[in-house]
């Protein structure tokens, strides 16, 4: 699922950096592209970062390494010095081609906003069309929804075989949704946001995510299928099971592990295999996080056929 591809090239160029950082893409919102991308930066080659391409979008930086005494540039000219702090969020705007004086080991995730995440954002929440965003030079915001969201896409990141297309997309559109509103000022109306499901929409959409416990469907296409907009659906299906549809998907796969270690005597590396898991440590973390006990405490614990393997 990680990709290195897209705005994260331009990235790793602008940094100079040896090797073009992972990113993690998804197109949940009409077919319009969110992505993250970490950069690290251990042994930095002194200078001016470069230039990106000025257009009518957004960098939001998540720091994750202090980096004192920061030469901030916008428009070809230094703006600002400032101590960048680790844990905090920084938004930039690419139309005023923001840029830095490199010279210590950084590290990052920068995720890329697109004027069109924002429209299209505000239009499938009722909301007016959103202006520009809070950003000042050097200005750090203590954001714990970007640290949480951060965190868990880290995950991803690092190992990107666990990372379903479920989990991207909804925790990217969580992502945008927040900067809409926490940065652009966006309100949803209460109304929208307890609206749940028709209960044939929650028939289909649990039909449709469980024929593939992998998780590969995009939310966007369960979301067209049922004639809902992306941001729309996801609300409104953790409306009417309590919990989203990633989440839904990971309690399906274990509960199809557990009728196979059941029934069955086959070794966990296949069971994990065979209800949508990456690898059998996949399924160890995510069954004990959920049930409290390994699978194979679980099998023992119930009588179930173990497999020597």
């Amino acid at each position: 699922m990680t990709q290195t591809v897209g705005y994260g090239r331009k990235l790793g160029q602008a940094f100079r950096l040896e090797q073009v950082p992972p990113s993690l893409i998804t197109r949940s919102l009409r077919g319009i592209k969110l992505e993250v991308t970490e950069t690290r930066n251990d042994n930095p080659v002194p200078g001016l970062s470069g230039s990106f391409a000025r257009e009518d979008a957004f960098l939001v930086s998540l720091k994750l390494r202090d980096y004192p005494d920061c030469e901030l540039w916008e428009r070809s000219k230094c703006v600002k010095k400032a101590d960048v702090r680790a844990g905090a969020t920084y938004l930039y705007d690419l139309k005023h081609d923001p840029r830095y004086v490199i010279g210590k080991p950084s590290h990052s995730l920068f995720f890329y906003l697109s004027r069109s995440v924002l429209d299209d954002i505000a239009a499938q929440s009722g909301a007016p069309r959103i202006g520009n965003l809070g950003c000042e030079p050097g200005t750090g915001h203590d954001d714990a929804i970007i640290r949480h969201i951060g965190a868990s896409l880290m995950e991803g990141l690092c190992r990107p075989d666990e990372a379903n297309q479920l989990f991207i997309d909804h925790t990217m559109l969580a992502f945008a949704a927040h900067v809409a509103q926490a940065y652009g000022g966006m309100r949803h109306t209460t109304e929208l946001m307890r609206r749940g499901l028709a209960p044939w929409q929650v028939k289909r959409a649990c039909e449709r995510l469980e024929s593939d416990l992998g998780g590969k469907f995009p939310l966007a296409q369960i979301a067209t299928e049922l004639d809902l907009s992306t941001s729309h659906f996801s609300r409104a299906f953790r409306a009417s099971t309590g919990m989203p549809p990633h989440q839904w998907l990971l309690h399906q796969r274990v509960k199809a592990a557990k009728q196979m270690m059941a029934a069955r005597d086959l070794p966990l590396a296949d069971i994990a295999l065979s209800a949508g898991f990456a690898n059998q440590s996949h399924f160890t973390r995510v069954f004990s996080t959920l049930v409290g006990v390994s699978p194979g405490a679980w099998r023992r614990a119930h009588g179930a056929p173990e497999s020597e393997t």
